[in-house]
């Protein structure tokens, strides 16, 4: 028996030992299956056809007709360090997307030769830097976590991406050898333009489908946006329709789909197997699961080591949907939480959850995930007990 079949088998034997031995008729234990099935329908519901939808087919389109040289040039192991991490740790300021969605978009590059260091500070920035959620932040909790939020996760980005590729410095090597043998890229009969206005539109039908409602004393732009964001999204897709028609043949349309289908197939079945556990250990915000809320506040109280270090590993098993993580900051506040702990949430949360590392240990191994991980939760761990000392 290879090791594949006995990896199937070992899934089995687990699935029979968790419906054998676990007392599902326990009142708690159907609570918990119910949160676990109620979080998975809000994800579909809130999720999926607004935000993963549109980042996979962004994800195929970035693996059919971006070209790799390109990747490789601007995002590889090779390139400038200064452009590729500036633009690689600010762009959660134009994607905004949550820890879920930005999955995709980080497959595709990375699939495409794009260097540790440059791929994982977008993997963490594409969540962690979102502009609308900061300005919420500031307003609900006050100045100093949203200004503290915002300056913490610019340079997080930065020094995730720049350890990640210290420390997995010689197997991006190898892949950047690996790429000098690529075949020359095919000429297309596109411009750089039209390539860069196609990309370009994806993105923005991504933002403007996916952009959340935000709090009733926001801004008065961000409300009109949001009023407003399904004519924009149709104008836009009304777009997309007449540059595929123009620009692109059926045989490319037919890569780009099978390319979108593969993302989905690798990445769908884990991030719904990631959100049920979720669900069923922790819950969706003021709904019990296995572990109560009350739980998690008592933890989190004061600003000791072991509160923050709590924080920062609870945060990355949760899972925020976009702007979610304020008010369930603001109930922990409330319960007592300490005001370093609660940064340490907000550093790690949105960048972090359950599904999230499921998702990324299968697209770049399981080692490069562990220590993608624990960087940030040893840096949010830190800078909360550093914030936490400095404004008690």
């Amino acid at each position: 028996m290879n090791i594949k079949e006995r990896y199937k088998l070992l899934l089995l034997v687990v699935f029979f030992l968790v419906a054998y031995y676990v007392p599902w008729n326990h009142e708690i234990i159907r609570q918990a299956g119910l949160e676990a099935f109620m979080m998975l329908r809000e994800y579909a519901r809130e999720h999926v056809l607004t935000c993963l939808i549109p980042a996979f087919f962004i994800a195929g389109a970035i693996a059919v007709f971006i070209s790799q040289a390109s990747v490789i040039k601007y995002f590889g192991a090779q390139a400038n360090k200064l452009l590729s991490y500036s633009v690689a740790s600010v762009s959660g300021t134009i994607l905004a997307v949550c820890s879920c969605t930005v999955l995709p978009l980080f497959a595709g590059i990375y699939s495409r030769g794009a260097g540790i260091g440059p791929a994982t500070a977008f993997l963490y920035s594409g969540p962690a830097i979102n502009v609308l959620a900061i300005v919420f932040t500031a307003r609900v909790l006050g100045w100093q976590l949203g200004l503290a939020r915002a300056i913490g996760a610019i340079f997080f980005a930065a020094i995730v991406g720049l350890s990640m590729h210290f420390i997995f410095r010689r197997e991006d090597e190898q892949r950047a050898a690996g790429a000098m043998h690529l075949p020359e890229e095919e000429d297309t009969g596109r411009s750089l333009a039209q390539e860069a206005m196609f990309m370009l539109v994806m993105v923005l039908i991504l933002i403007f489908a996916a952009f959340a409602k935000p709090s009733g004393d926001a801004a008065t732009l961000w409300q009109a946006i949001f009023h407003a964001k399904w004519i924009i999204t149709g104008i836009l897709l009304v777009i997309l329709g007449f540059i595929l028609y123009s620009w692109f043949q059926r045989e490319e349309l037919g890569q780009w789909v099978d390319s979108t289908w593969g993302f989905m197939k690798q990445i769908f079945p884990l991030l719904f197997a990631g959100v049920l556990f979720a669900g069923f250990f922790l819950g969706r915000p003021g709904h019990p699961a296995l572990i109560p809320e009350h739980f998690v506040a008592e933890l989190v109280g004061g600003n000791s080591v072991w509160a923050n270090l709590f924080a920062a590993l609870a945060s990355a098993l949760m899972y925020f949907a976009t702007l979610t993580e304020v008010p369930i900051l603001q109930g922990l506040l409330g319960s007592g939480m300490g005001q370093g702990p609660a940064l340490t949430m907000l550093l790690a949360g949105p960048a972090l959850s359950l599904p999230n590392l499921v998702v990324i240990g299968s697209v770049m191994g399981w080692k490069k995930t562990g220590t993608f991980a624990c960087i940030i939760v040893v840096l949010s761990t830190i800078v909360g007990m550093l914030y936490g000392a400095l404004i008690t």
